[in-house]
């Protein structure tokens, strides 16, 4: 490309901000003579690579690996965009490398991969695994992403989080804790209604069940998930089980009917005739990105509490809020996994930040909030411990 091309585009602040892009390495010790020299590499370090082939435990003392995390991607759903492919996918996972590093001081490794079997992402990641202390999937379709990340959970005792479907969750259940708050009631008394059966609406839906949700039915293309309904799939099918304790079935649009909650997650636009609908106090989520299922201006017509995903209105349900305390908990703990409680821990602890300055335009603190990060990392390592899935 020429240079003029690349000044065209430089002109475009995005582009000026990742030329070159986001990261580079440094290293922790200085080699500046012979002795720091044969200590940081031969001789010295020949005792440290027998110390730890004798005793393997020696590898988090002694090298990165405690400390780093792999952002793995294979480009199928990147953002909105969809699939871009690995090499299109970079400047997200950089992004996300750089998040992970600014507020919580942890390391990370973009790993874009040229596959997209099931069977061929596992076996690159259990492979690379060694170098890492925990691995951050991002931006994988469903529903591959569901077994993905189920087999890569069996195969490897270090965490394994799928940031889209997790992240997502933990701060929609800290959400809608503390909106439930500002109209009076307990999460148990809501009756939510869930659009959209991906990767981030089955996880956010599971998370609502285990926080303690009244009830909760999901809405896929096809109408209201619901036990028996033909043609689910496995994960469709496994929260059928669990969730729509009323029977409803149909539309998005019956069910909407005199529910406490809607939470978008699937981009299908929601028209204000049916949100009228909806009971007195509602609370409305809608996360699609970038125009939410309901705009707020309609929203607050007939809602309480509005969140979106977005930066420019308030209560943005943003995963950057989860994801950074929660992997700096588990490795300061070296913990084999990232459990259902230890999740549930850390939205209750995102949501008791909010503390006595709770409004219907502040439900979730900012992601600047400098008591974030350790909040959520305490309450996720404490839960670690109570788990029997941490190792220090």
């Amino acid at each position: 490309m020429t240079s003029d091309r690349y000044s065209q585009l430089d002109e475009d602040p995005a582009f000026a901000l990742h030329r070159g892009g986001k990261l580079e390495v440094h290293s922790t010790v200085e080699v500046s003579d012979h002795e720091g020299l044969a200590l940081a590499y031969t001789p010295g370090v020949a005792r440290v690579c027998t110390a730890i082939a004798d005793d393997p435990d020696l590898v988090d003392a002694y090298t990165w690996k405690s400390k780093v995390v792999a952002v793995v991607t294979d480009g199928t759903a990147v953002l909105g965009l969809g699939d871009i492919g690995p090499e299109a996918s970079l400047p997200v996972m950089e992004g996300k490398a750089l998040l992970f590093k600014q507020f919580a001081n942890v390391d990370s490794v973009p790993i874009a991969l040229a596959c997209t079997g099931v069977d061929e992402i596992v076996e690159t990641v259990v492979r690379m695994a060694p170098s890492f202390g925990g691995v951050n999937l991002e931006d994988i379709s469903a529903p591959r992403c569901f077994e993905i990340e189920r087999r890569l959970r069996e195969r490897l005792d270090i965490p394994v989080f799928h940031d889209d479907q997790h992240g997502t969750a933990i701060v929609a259940l800290a959400a809608l804790r503390n909106a439930a708050r500002v109209t009076g009631r307990e999460l148990g008394d809501l009756r939510a209604v869930v659009s959209g059966a991906g990767a981030s609406g089955l996880a956010v839906s599971r998370m609502l069940i285990n926080g303690g949700i009244g009830d909760l039915a999901v809405a896929d293309s096809k109408g209201i998930v619901y036990e028996g309904r033909a043609g689910l799939n496995e994960q469709k099918t496994a929260l059928a089980a669990i969730s729509n304790r009323a029977g409803i079935q149909g539309s998005i649009e019956s069910a909407l009917v005199g529910a406490d909650v809607f939470v978008g997650l699937s981009a299908g636009e929601v028209p204000e005739r049916v949100v009228a609908t909806m009971a007195e106090n509602a609370i409305i989520c809608a996360m699609a990105n970038p125009t939410p299922e309901v705009h707020p201006d309609v929203a607050r017509k007939y809602a309480a509490v509005v969140a979106t995903g977005r930066s420019d209105f308030p209560n943005q349900i943003n995963n950057v809020l989860a994801f950074p305390g929660v992997f700096r908990g588990a490795l300061d703990v070296r913990a084999t996994d990232i459990t259902e409680n230890m999740k549930v821990a850390a939205a209750e602890a995102l949501a008791d930040l909010v503390g006595d300055d709770l409004a219907p335009d502040y439900i979730l603190p900012s992601p600047f909030d400098e008591r974030v990060v350790p909040a959520v990392s305490r309450a996720v390592a404490e839960q670690a411990r109570k788990d029997g899935v941490a190792r220090a």
